[in-house]
């Protein structure tokens, strides 16, 4: 659970994980709590901001066009709204993301 964790300098009882680095403008953010069996949407979609998901319980698979990627607690995974995705939990407990929408690099949403 501890992996890729640190404690700062300076502090006590503190483990820190990095989960992205600059991705873009943040333009709005969420919490979602996925059921076993849950996510969407059914058929993948695209848009024009990009995501940035956070999985702070459970396990999730993370469809973009053709590729599967497996998302665990603690990690997070950089979404291309451009490309046909989805997110679905993939445990048998909720699973707790948070998504962070951010600006694409030519500053449109």
């Amino acid at each position: 659970m501890n992996e890729g964790f640190i404690t700062p300098d300076g502090h006590t009882g503190f483990l820190a994980k990095k989960l992205f680095d600059e991705m873009g403008k943040i333009q709005w953010g969420a919490i979602a709590y996925i059921e076993k069996n849950g996510g969407g949407p059914q058929n993948n979609h695209t848009h024009y901001d990009n995501h940035i998901f956070i999985v702070v319980d459970g396990e999730v698979r993370v469809v973009m066009g053709d590729k599967e990627t497996i998302v665990g607690k603690n990690q997070a995974v950089f979404v291309n709204g451009m490309i046909p995705h989805s997110i679905w939990n993939n445990s048998d407990r909720i699973a707790v993301v948070i998504k962070i929408s951010t600006e694409r690099d030519d500053g449109k949403m």
